[in-house]
């Protein structure tokens, strides 16, 4: 169990100590010692494994607001998500992980941010930046693939790109069921059914939630590049696919002459020309190529082949 004090920065506290003191904190539980000391945070509640979830949402309780988060991986958004519970109410702010995704993020908030108005409004709000904080560069990469991606289709190189393309839509459509949560989770904080939180700092859950609308933007329009890149590459498998269909008929063509002269030797019937003279076979090999050069040269002179 690690538990914090919401001071200028995070300062460690022991659990037993939370209570006598009249600040915010903030505590990261297993949660084995969730149901071991639950009732040390006299939140009224009995919160079973939510966390488990998978999906970022927020309840409101009569004495508390609980719920869950589950942050896509950055590293690869096809991985299982990290995933933990939360119960808060005006005091402090309870996580319940079975693993160690939100000792991790707290603890980089600890390291990094001193506040001038400490509050546990402020501490969730740059808790909940913590979860998009890279994520305009990750769009603007993805985007920068996309373009790549396009410049090798229309220079013919279509091996393997349809694979990307769906793996890429694929993250794109977490991104976006992510940022949608994350958005229903600020306007419920906003919300402040409980009163837990002042109304001058209910602007902090504002501006999470107007910043997730502009990612979900970014990602809708990046998701867009995907349906027109998609459509490029089907455009020029048709274009290969059509040329290939042209290249075999005119294949087909050059040689329906010779088939239909072998066919027509092939009858051998008595009084037919050159059967018996002793230059016919050299005849029709002579005639046979120049169909097959004549033929060659018109197609090409017409682009038909």
């Amino acid at each position: 169990m690690q538990c914090f004090l919401i001071r200028e920065q995070l300062s460690p506290v022991s659990p037993d100590d939370i209570m006598a003191v009249q600040e915010n904190y903030i505590c990261v539980l297993s949660p084995e010692e969730w149901n071991e000391h639950k009732e040390q945070f006299s939140m009224g509640i009995d919160l079973e494994l939510s966390y488990n979830l998978g999906m970022t949402k927020a309840e409101v309780n009569v004495d508390s607001l609980t719920g869950s988060f589950s942050i896509p991986k950055r590293t690869d958004l096809a991985d299982d998500p990290v995933t933990f519970g939360f119960a808060l109410d005006e005091r402090g702010i309870v996580f319940i992980d079975a693993g160690s995704g939100a000792e991790k993020l707290i603890s980089s908030i600890a390291r990094s941010k001193r506040w001038k108005n400490p509050s546990l409004e402020r501490f969730l709000y740059d808790f909940l930046e913590s979860l998009i904080a890279s994520d305009l560069s990750l769009l603007e990469e993805r985007e920068e693939i996309l373009s790549t991606m396009e410049d090798e289709i229309l220079e013919g190189k279509l091996e393997g790109q349809m694979e990307k393309i769906i793996d890429m839509r694929n993250d794109l459509k977490t991104l976006r069921v992510h940022y949608e949560q994350l958005m229903d989770l600020g306007q419920e904080l906003e919300e402040n059914e409980n009163g837990f939180f002042k109304k001058g700092r209910l602007r902090y859950f504002e501006l999470f939630t107007k910043r997730v609308m502009r990612l979900e933007d970014v990602a809708a329009g990046v998701r867009e590049h995907t349906v027109q890149i998609r459509e490029l590459y089907q455009s020029q498998q048709q274009d290969k696919q059509n040329h290939l269909m042209g290249v075999l008929t005119a294949v087909s063509t050059i040689f329906l002459p010779l088939t239909l002269i072998a066919g027509w030797y092939g009858m051998n019937f008595t009084n037919m020309p050159l059967i018996q003279a002793s230059w016919g076979y050299p005849v029709v090999i002579v005639v046979s190529v120049f169909v097959a050069v004549a033929c060659t040269w018109y197609f090409k002179k017409h682009d038909w082949f």
